[in-house]
């Protein structure tokens, strides 16, 4: 799994005209599923996501060192694993299909959760538009 993380003072995700993900200051994680992704690599990824040290105040919870406290925006973006080394059209290929995919994404969504980090979520396999307001700006690549 990979994801793109991106310190945020505001992201949002709107399907349509229906607004369905809204956060202020935080994290927005684009999240990449691939074929050999397992229920263990979605925790490990929703760990990582949990324990970056990226944001401007600390974002951390005081009685929970090991994890941040600001809100996180997850979003599935199958591009993620786009290729597109050979000619001009990218290759979806390592990119797994939806019905492995979403139950990994909804897995990194439950362990943020579990972790006590406030968590909004974009629709899986929808057409989204998501605007975010990059701090810093601050974007990192997590792969697990």
């Amino acid at each position: 799994m990979r994801a793109v993380v991106q310190r945020v003072t505001s992201a949002s995700v709107t399907v349509g005209a229906e607004l369905v993900a809204e956060i202020g200051p935080g994290l927005l994680a684009l999240v990449g599923v691939t074929h050999s992704d397992t229920p263990a690599t979605a925790a490990k990824l929703a760990r990582k996501i949990a324990g970056l040290r990226i944001l401007r105040d600390g974002g951390r919870d005081e009685t929970a060192a090991d994890a941040i406290s600001a809100p996180v925006l997850v979003v599935s973006q199958f591009t993620l694993y786009g290729d597109a080394n050979a000619g001009r059209r990218p290759s979806w290929l390592a990119a797994a299909p939806s019905p492995l995919a979403e139950p990994l994404v909804d897995a990194v969504v439950a362990e943020l959760r579990r972790l006590e980090l406030p968590v909004q979520t974009g629709r899986f396999g929808a057409m989204m538009a998501v605007a975010s307001v990059n701090d810093g700006p601050f974007t990192v690549l997590v792969e697990v």
